[in-house]
């Protein structure tokens, strides 16, 4: 099991997942997952591939930079949310703008919208995050 609190572990978790993933090495079911989801990143491969240090670097949104371990932490989400069908009815969603996109990554960057506003909401007011809220903003780009 991983420490959440623990930057570094967990963004080695992504680290490892690549590093088998392109040296053929068996790896776990998630790190299965991960890898999938980091192929389809190729922006990210030389910040997997590169030294240990890397995995302690900062990643300023102000200054424009997009933290890589949160995105693809954020299609990890999603996809789990699509084996749980957690919150209740993302499946027919995600579905729905399937139907819409034609493509599986674009349309889990249009629910990586609504995941984050979710998610920045539930941290700012300090309340878990609204599940119906997420489901609306889902249903609303659905209906774009």
């Amino acid at each position: 099991m991983y420490d959440p609190s623990d930057r570094k572990q967990i963004r080695g978790v992504f680290k490892t997942a690549w590093t088998k993933h392109i040296n053929n090495m068996p790896a776990e079911p998630l790190e299965i997952l991960i890898a999938d989801i980091i192929r389809l990143h190729p922006e990210y491969h030389r910040l997997l591939e590169g030294s240990d240090e890397e995995l302690e670097k900062d990643f300023i949104a102000e200054d424009g930079q997009q933290n890589p371990y949160l995105h693809l932490g954020m299609h990890v989400t999603l996809r789990e949310q699509f084996q749980t069908d957690r919150p209740a009815g993302i499946v027919a969603l995600y579905n729905k703008l399937l139907l819409k996109t034609s493509d599986i990554h674009v349309t889990e960057h249009i629910l990586m919208d609504c995941l984050g506003e979710c998610l920045w909401a539930a941290q700012r007011y300090q309340q878990p995050p609204d599940e119906q809220a997420y489901l609306e903003c889902v249903q609303t780009r659905c209906e774009k």
